[in-house]
Formats: structure tokens, C-alpha cells, sequence
């Protein structure tokens, strides 16, 4: 039985995790499963952008703490093989959180370029709590994302947001009532974008958050705008302006 349900709905593919009696607890099936969902829709050229959420009532309760006790090295990479699947997806990602996304579960929300909370959302590291040390990159996501400040409260001091405090910290973009359907729709604006493009520009982006300076920007953004110019997609759209002004 699939533990990753895909849902397409048109450019945007929704993916589910699906483990409702075990609140989407990761363990290395669903993990693998995730990543090979990943990795057939970056090779999808009808694909443009990614949802990912889970089955009511939850997000991701984490990771099954019985193969986490039983995973050592090897098992927990291939455990966090799932949601840095995520993390380095060359598509634009959208996490819809519905409900708890607690330890490993944080991770793949933070994992998305972007996150939405509905009202029932929870942002709880637990690590600590568990007698776990915090592992597959969260300490890097979430200062990246929150600030150092609000990465300690998270980790070091267990303080759990809501989807208002997660609001507040920067930890998501909005809080929404249908938490799915508003990320398909964010995520259509990026997925009906030229596809070639909108992979070339979050490159870009992720090359531009470790620049120096602003000319270092300059000159990483200059080779791919130039190529962009020079792209049929871009003459299309450019003619397509051109005869709406025209015609008004």
C-alpha cells in the first residue's frame, strides 16, 4: 500500500503523506517512497511546482521512534533521504502544514521553500524532549529560516508555535483555512511559469544566499537572465504583451 499519495491537479503535483494510524510517522519505506515521488515529478515535465502535506489529523509526528532506536547511521541518512529529497528539489515547493509537524516532521515542512499552516498546524522540534540530539540539517533550517533566537526557543527551550505564533516567527508565509487548496494555488503561480526558468531561478537563489556582496549577486544572476532573453519562451510572452497593448 502506497504511503505517498500523488494528487496532480493540472502543473502542480500534491503529495500526500499518507500513515494516518501511525500520524505520518517516517520511517524508511515512506521515507524511500517520498523520494522517489520527489524525483518522479522533477523529471516530469508536465510538473511544475510540489505540495507536500499529510493525512489528517497530522503533518508528520516525526519519525517511528522503533526505527529511529534501530537505524544507526546508515538508517537515519536513509531516513532523512526523504525529506532532503525535498530540501534539494530543483521545483518550487510549497508545504501545505495541516496539523502536527513534530522532530522529523518539522524537517520536511522546513525542508519546502515555503509554508502555509491551516488552523490545527504545530511546529514542535521535540528533539531534546525525546533524549534525541537534533539531526538531518533542522538546526541549519530553522535558524536559516526563524533566526537564531526562535531556532533556540524551538530547540534548546521546547517551545511548540501554533500556526498564529509560527505566523509571527516567520516560520510561515500565511494561515489559511483550506491549507491544501491555498498551496496548490501559491503553487500554480510558480508552475505556470516557464519551467526551465523557475528551476534556473531558485538555483539562482540558493547560490545568491551565500553571496558576499551585491555585485556577487549581479554576476550570478547575469549568465541565466541573458540565457532567459534568449529563450523562445520569452519571445512568446514578450509578443503575447506586445499585442494586448496593441489591442487596447
Amino acid at each position: 500500500m502506497s504511503q505517498i499519495l500523488v494528487d496532480r491537479r493540472d502543473r502542480v503535483a500534491v503529495l500526500t503523506v499518507h500513515d494516518p494510524d501511525r500520524r505520518n510517522a517516517l520511517n524508511l519505506a515512506l521515507a524511500t517512497e517520498l523520494a522517489e515521488a520527489v524525483r518522479a515529478c522533477e523529471a516530469d515535465e508536465g510538473t511544475g511546482a510540489i505540495v507536500v502535506t499529510g493525512t489528517p489529523p497530522a503533518f508528520c509526528a516525526g519519525a517511528d521512534l522503533t526505527a529511529l532506536g534501530e537505524a544507526r547511521e546508515r538508517g537515519l541518512r536513509d531516513i532523512y533521504a526523504g525529506f532532503l529529497g525535498v530540501a534539494n528539489c530543483s521545483l518550487p515547493t510549497v508545504a501545505a502544514v495541516n496539523g502536527a509537524a513534530v522532530g522529523a516532521g518539522l524537517n520536511l515542512a522546513l525542508a519546502c521553500d515555503v509554508r502555509l499552516a491551516g488552523a490545527r498546524a504545530k511546529f514542535d522540534a521535540r528533539f531534546l524532549q525525546l533524549g534525541i540530539h537534533p539531526g538531518g540539517g533542522m538546526t541549519w533550517m530553522l535558524q536559516r529560516i526563524v533566526g537564531p533566537q526562535q531556532a533556540a526557543a524551538m530547540t534548546l527551550f521546547s517551545q511548540v508555535h501554533d500556526a498564529q505564533a509560527a505566523l509571527r516567527a516567520g516560520l510561515v508565509l500565511d494561515v489559511v483555512d483550506d491549507v491544501v487548496e491555498q498551496a496548490v494555488q501559491l503553487a500554480a503561480k510558480a508552475a505556470d511559469a516557464p519551467r526551465d526558468l523557475v528551476i534556473a531561478t531558485k538555483r539562482t537563489m540558493r547560490a545568491t544566499a551565500a553571496a558576499d556582496a551585491h555585485a556577487d549577486a549581479v554576476e550570478l544572476e547575469i549568465r541565466p537572465q541573458l540565457e532567459s532573453i534568449d529563450s523562445p519562451a520569452f519571445a512568446e510572452r514578450l509578443a503575447a504583451l506586445r499585442r494586448r497593448i496593441s489591442s487596447n
